[in-house]
């Protein structure tokens, strides 16, 4: 039986003092796309968030606000199609915060092993997660490690440690809810080297929310495991995407909307305005399943 926390987990976070460790930009960076033919809906990440179409079939939609089929329910076999191609990164974004300090790991880091589907059996809406890493010259960055983590549709973190290499930050049962399968578990924790285009793909599940956070993936980015980082920081959702998803897919339904929207500005990590660099970009695939895609930048 899932245990429910949320209101456990607000408590813990405001004692842990969760609510100080967004960090501002240190720095923005832009790329000069002017080489890429794009079109008045394609110029920035602030003007827009329509995403493109792609040869392997991404919808056209706005994810964020309609779906032309229904969404995929269950675990990542249902992903059918192929990674879509690095075109996809054109709209993806041309800035990205300049973080360098271990500020937003949060209490839930374990180090892992390198998988793409890191989903270990869980289900949910399945999800493709394609990142590309650049310099600040926009030039792709090959044989950098990124790392992501996040939580199951139920709000709850895996918290099997005898596979980890790092638990020095772990917060046991605040990220397991003290639920005996998460405990045992290694779900949603993933670690891949960017190939020669800085590029990486995951398969993975929507996370949940739990009470006092507003959906969110974590991630890092380094040079070599347990090397200097180069950025910790963690994606988010669009507001309308989280409520559609939360209020109409069959595998969220029943926890209804999160607590913690974006916009009410009480989250512990993102601000009610200025999260824009944050959001990562979605689209609904012609399986039904998600895309989530994002160009990270770091300074190097």
């Amino acid at each position: 039986m899932k245990v429910r926390v949320d209101k456990t987990r607000r408590n813990l976070l405001a004692n842990m003092g969760m609510a100080a460790i967004y960090t501002p930009f240190i720095g923005l960076i832009g790329c000069d796309d002017s080489s890429t033919e794009t079109t008045e809906s394609e110029t920035t990440q602030d003007e827009t968030t329509e995403d493109t179409t792609t040869e392997q079939g991404t919808s056209d939609t706005e994810a964020s606000t309609e779906t032309s089929i229904e969404w995929a329910a269950g675990g990542t076999d249902l992903i059918t199609l192929d990674y879509p191609d690095d075109t996809l990164f054109e709209s993806a974004g041309i800035c990205s915060l300049l973080l360098t300090e271990r500020t937003t790991e949060g209490p839930c880091y374990l180090g892992v092993n390198n998988q793409e589907d890191i989903s270990d059996g869980e289900t949910g809406l399945p999800m493709m997660l394609c990142l590309q890493v650049i310099d600040q010259n926009c030039n792709p960055l090959e044989g950098y490690l990124v790392e992501v983590w996040h939580c199951n549709r139920e709000g709850i973190y895996s918290g099997d440690e005898s596979q980890s290499d790092d638990t020095s930050t772990f917060a046991g049962s605040f990220c397991t809810a003290n639920d005996q399968e998460a405990e045992n578990s290694t779900w949603f924790r993933g670690e891949l080297t960017t190939d020669s285009n800085g590029r990486v793909n995951f398969k993975t599940c929507f996370p949940g929310w739990y009470g006092g956070r507003t959906i969110h993936i974590h991630f890092r980015v380094r040079l070599e495991y347990g090397g200097a980082d180069y950025i910790v920081s963690q994606f988010c959702f669009d507001d309308d995407f989280c409520e559609d998803i939360c209020t109409t897919h069959s595998l969220y339904s029943d926890r209804g909307v999160q607590d913690t929207p974006l916009s009410d500005g009480s989250d512990t990590v993102f601000p009610s305005s200025g999260y824009d660099n944050y959001l990562l970009n979605t689209a609904q695939n012609d399986d039904g399943t998600l895309l989530g895609y994002k160009r990270i930048m770091i300074e190097i």
